[in-house]
């Protein structure tokens, strides 16, 4: 069924670097990796509630198949709100401070678009109309018209390191990373409604159950999970992962029943219930693992390993690793999506400042853009599905 967890050693290529690329904090130094089977070292978090007993939220937007979480996202399934978006791929540059914009069909760089400062990822918004990069340590989020491909004025918010928005549409969530928090904000204003604060260090991904009703965040600098409430806006319950380790991206199965979430340190996949958030195993795909993608069909999960320069291919029906693509020696893959068809999987390359594009049917490398310096959550856009989640592009 699911891998054993395999001992192995810190998996990031960057050394004393954290996912953000600035120098680690104690806290993310991993332990020592101890042995965890299929069935896991399950923790005892307090109970929660049973997910769908009440429903879906309220204003979510249904799901077209109640099987598959990611039937919106087929390929060529535009939105009519993005129909006419030109297809490119912006790459935010956290050293250069700027936004790389690239043609997907030529592989060219069309702009270089000055931003904040440390710009982490560039975040597509809940109605499809507006793509947010995230000005770190700028304190700000710039809005980029993805019809136009223009930069707007910067809007104040405080340390936002990651960008989510909840499933009816009705709240931006910033991951607020050193603040400690998450930040509930008006999805176009911005303007602040709730901040949470958590007990976890490095709030940064999540992903939401099939209903809609709660998410998961990883705490990748404490090596914690937390478990959010959309509706009231609270954590329910932190569980820390057995042995340590640095969580990185959060991915919801096909079928709406697991959580998938990556682990630098672990070099691979946490497996959680997605009912009830306890943890059911671990498999492990390559040093370094950091972003999870899903296939157009929906049967593959795609997962960049940073620290080895490769790309496993996780079947989602079996919960296995059928194939690990390599790219050539020094790449270091990190966040990115697929073009609207599914043909060509886009990476940035954290420490090569350049940006691949990899054909899905086979693996092969088609092209290494170079861009600025520290490129990270890049989003190609436009992208099937009918609205967005958030990160570079959780689309459904």
């Amino acid at each position: 069924m699911l891998c054993a967890l395999l001992l192995a050693g810190c998996g990031s290529s960057s050394g004393s670097l954290s996912s953000t690329g600035r120098p680690a904090r104690p806290e993310a130094q991993a332990s020592s990796p101890s042995s965890l089977g299929s069935t896991g070292a399950t923790p005892t978090p307090k109970a929660a509630p049973t997910a769908g007993a009440e429903g879906p939220l309220p204003g979510m937007p249904p799901l077209l198949d109640p099987h598959d979480v990611w039937a919106a996202d087929r390929p060529g399934a535009l939105s009519p709100v993005v129909r006419q978006d030109p297809a490119q791929v912006y790459v935010p540059n956290t050293m250069s401070n700027t936004v790389t914009v690239i043609d997907q069909a030529t592989y060219r760089v069309l702009a270089t678009l000055p931003v904040g400062r440390e710009p982490q990822h560039v975040v597509p918004s809940w109605d499809l109309r507006t793509l947010w990069v995230n000005n770190d340590l700028g304190n700000s989020l710039t809005p980029i018209d993805p019809r136009t491909g223009r930069a707007g004025r910067p809007v104040p918010v405080h340390d936002p390191y990651n960008l989510y928005f909840t499933p009816d549409g009705k709240h931006a969530v910033v991951m607020a990373s050193a603040d400690h928090a998450l930040v509930f904000r008006e999805p176009h204003t911005m303007a602040a409604q709730k901040v949470v604060q958590v007990g976890c260090a490095g709030v940064n991904h999540a992903d939401f159950t099939a209903d809609g009703r709660r998410f998961l965040v990883s705490c990748e600098f404490s090596a914690d999970l937390l478990e959010v409430d959309t509706s009231t806006m609270a954590v329910i319950r932190q569980q820390h992962l057995p042995g340590g380790g640095m969580p990185q991206d959060v991915k919801l199965s096909t079928d709406g029943r697991t959580f998938y979430v990556a682990d630098m340190t672990r070099d691979g996949l946490w497996v959680l219930d997605a009912t009830t958030f306890r943890i059911r195993g671990f498999v492990h795909t390559g040093a370094g693992a950091h972003g999870l993608y899903v296939s157009r069909d929906s049967r593959t999960l795609y997962v960049s390993n940073r620290g080895e320069g490769s790309i496993s291919l996780l079947d989602m029906a079996t919960g296995r690793v059928r194939q690990t693509w390599h790219l050539p020696r020094g790449s270091s893959p990190d966040m990115g999506g697929l073009s609207a068809d599914g043909r060509v999987l886009w990476l940035s390359g954290r420490y090569s400042s350049e940006v691949y594009a990899i054909r899905t049917s086979d693996g092969q490398l088609l092209a290494r853009v170079p861009v600025g310096r520290g490129p990270h959550g890049l989003s190609v856009f436009p992208q099937p599905g009918r609205y967005s989640l958030g990160h570079t592009g959780i689309f459904r």
